[in-house]
């Protein structure tokens, strides 16, 4: 049985610890939080004890650790995770910076430890069945990939001001979907965007509405559009054209069922956000994290995909501030 300590019991960290308890060969064996109220709760749920961070890296009864902390928090939890020999989960962005992210890839392989960033969406049914089928050939090869992502509506001004931005906080996640289905890596990013959801957005340096086109080396393309605004729920689409055929995943709604009337067809609003819209992902990732575990195996994404996204949005947010396409070394 894997012991598993949770960093961070926050809303993420809940997420992963009702994961862990639907998952077999594995238990949640210690929490910490800043807040001491947070990891008593969490705690208490899992069946699990409080510990500090310090204290579940160093313990030898812990097997991996899951960092769900702000993002600021992540390098050093790394490093010292590392250090210990324990296996490492590590929520997105790994680092808002790409070099300490690369001085965090020299000390999880320094020290040969598992290490796998949370990009959920890899894990989502539908986006990992377009993947599926776009290496079986069914599709030729890929020309041109679509990704809609827009929230229901924007984080508050505070998240907002220490989120990195919405290319490092928000589109990162696409910026590694896109990687996922291309098939080929990122060479060119030009983005641009506006504040025009909320003003104090822009005035806190950030924009709510962008879009960003990806090019690689071969000139595939993939066109990303991202809001903090849907009024109709949390928007999640990917489409992938090729040589030979389209593949689309559409939006998972409140239910299935549609009306129609002399006023014509309805039907339900898109899933409310990314807890519900996810859960199945999240589920599966921590699956794939313990089977990979258990079996000697290294988990799919790791810490080179979350240094690979992290360079898009870093090219992304400078194309924006120029006005210009941004090439990646």
């Amino acid at each position: 049985m894997l012991k598993i300590g949770i960093l961070g019991c926050g809303r993420i960290g809940q997420v992963h610890a009702r994961s862990l308890q639907m998952v077999d060969g594995a238990q949640v064996a210690a929490v910490a939080d800043a807040f001491p109220a947070a990891a008593e709760a969490l705690a208490q749920s899992t069946g699990s004890k409080v510990l500090s961070a310090g204290e579940i890296i160093t313990s030898p009864d812990i097997d991996a650790v899951i960092i769900g902390t702000p993002t600021d928090t992540h390098f050093d939890l790394i490093q010292a995770s590392a250090k210990a020999g324990k296996a490492i989960f590590c929520e997105k962005p790994v680092d808002m910076s790409a070099d300490r992210i690369r001085q965090c890839i020299t000390a999880v392989e320094a020290a040969g430890v598992v290490f796998m960033t949370g990009f959920n969406r890899r894990f989502d049914a539908g986006f990992a069945t377009i993947r599926a089928k776009i290496a079986a050939g069914d599709i030729g090869n890929v020309e041109l990939v679509t990704i809609l992502s827009r929230d229901p509506s924007p984080p508050p001004i505070d998240y907002i001001k220490s989120s990195g931005g919405l290319f490092r906080d928000m589109m990162i996640h696409d910026f590694d979907m896109a990687r996922f289905l291309l098939g080929e890596e990122v060479v060119r990013v030009y983005a641009t965007g506006s504040a025009l959801v909320d003003a104090a957005i822009g005035e806190a340096g950030d924009v709510d509405t962008a879009v960003a086109v990806l090019t690689t080396k071969s000139g595939r393309i993939c066109q990303i559009s991202n809001s903090r605004r849907a009024t109709y729920g949390y928007d999640q689409r990917v489409e992938v054209h090729g040589s030979r055929g389209l593949l689309r995943a559409e939006n998972l709604r409140e239910h299935n069922v549609e009306i129609a009337t002399e006023r014509g067809f309805r039907s339900a609003p898109a899933q409310h956000f990314f807890l519900e819209r996810y859960a199945g992902a999240y589920l599966a990732e921590m699956m794939h994290f313990v089977d990979g575990l258990s079996k000697g195996t290294s988990p799919s994404p790791g810490i080179h995909d979350g240094l690979a996204a992290q360079m898009i949005a870093d090219a992304a947010a400078k194309s924006l501030q120029t006005g210009a396409p941004v090439d990646l070394a």
